[in-house]
């Protein structure tokens, strides 16, 4: 039960992480210009977490007279913070996104990889094998490997300037989310609570709300709500697909939220950037085919490196779970 869960989560991360990026990045190639709003976008989901949150608690109100599923107030208040954190970390990204190629992201992909196992090391003190160590180095390399040739898919007549402000900032959203993922799992470990679905969907709909916050104030400064009809009427591709190819991010960077909160949960913040860090070769393929951007020999052994990687932390797990006793191993990994 625990495997599918885990693979659900997989799959939500997948989609999420493929198409939220390609779908930002051609906004911002035909036309958009508000980096507020698509970091905005990352979390403004949110309110679709209400309708399985309601529905699961109506079904298990209806066993017992005792609310089970209300948050402590220690996780709401870890929660506010890491969804500050995600705001912040959301611009990082978007910004990067509107003067880099989606290659950028292969850079993400390594740095953040490496920040999340250091991270994971001193925050939750994740037990390394010399298998997840192999994945760790294998896919940060295959990564950065793609990370060396961004600067081939450099967008014509994007300024130097403009180009290395984009490639700092994801560095630091890198660095950002790489702190993200164990601390909230260290969060999780904290608050000492059984995790339970629905519990899951309220922590992660508290995250998405804080981190909706945080970048809804500057849009109303900045006026961006008033400028999206005006943006939309300019935008190259027509206002319909302007307003369609937003909602579709949305819904997509949605999916990626709940898929990188659930891998975490369900197994680790370590796993988790193995994951998104696999899926970065992935992204490349899919902007090839849906921006044209060029597939180059670097590029073919970046994934095949991040294919070796994934495989040997799958099979340390595997030999893992075969060693060890059942209570013991649901002790490092709680279960949903």
């Amino acid at each position: 039960m625990k495997a599918l869960i885990v693979l659900f989560n997989c799959i939500l991360l997948t989609i999420g992480q493929v198409s939220g990026p390609i779908l930002v990045r051609i906004y911002f190639l035909h036309g958009g210009k508000r980096k507020w709003l698509t970091s905005w976008l990352l979390t403004a989901g949110c309110p679709l977490l209400i309708l399985p949150i309601t529905i699961s608690f109506a079904k298990n109100r209806s066993k017992s007279s005792l609310p089970k599923f209300l948050v402590p107030p220690r996780l709401i208040a870890s929660s506010a913070f890491l969804g500050f954190l995600l705001g912040i970390d959301s611009y990082l990204y978007t910004f990067g996104m509107s003067y880099l190629p989606v290659s950028v992201s292969s850079l993400l992909g390594s740095i953040q990889l490496a920040f999340t196992s250091i991270f994971a090391y001193f925050i939750v003190k994740h037990k390394f094998t010399h298998y997840s160590i192999n994945a760790v180095v294998l896919i940060t390399f295959g990564s950065a490997i793609l990370g060396l040739h961004m600067n081939g898919d450099r967008p014509n007549g994007e300024s130097n300037a403009n180009y290395t402000l984009g490639f700092f900032m994801t560095i630091g959203g890198a660095a950002l989310h790489g702190f993200i993922m164990p601390a909230l799992e260290y969060a999780h470990k904290k608050a000492q609570v059984t995790l339970t679905f629905n519990l899951f969907l309220q922590v992660l709909l508290l995250i998405s709300m804080f981190a909706t916050m945080f970048c809804t104030i500057p849009m109303i400064i900045n006026k961006d709500f008033q400028v999206i009809p005006k943006e939309a009427a300019e935008f190259e591709l027509g206002p319909m697909k302007y307003y369609m190819i937003l909602a579709l991010a949305g819904v997509a960077l949605q999916c990626m939220m709940i898929g990188s909160t659930g891998v975490i949960f369900s197994s680790s913040s370590l796993f988790g950037g193995i994951v998104t860090s696999l899926l970065v070769p992935v992204q490349q393929i899919f902007s090839v085919i849906c921006l044209s951007e060029g597939f180059s020999g670097e590029k073919g052994m970046a994934l095949a490196m991040c294919l070796w990687g994934f495989a040997s932390y799958v099979y340390g797990e595997y030999k893992l779970n075969h060693k060890q006793p059942d209570i013991k191993h649901e002790s490092e990994h709680e279960e949903v």
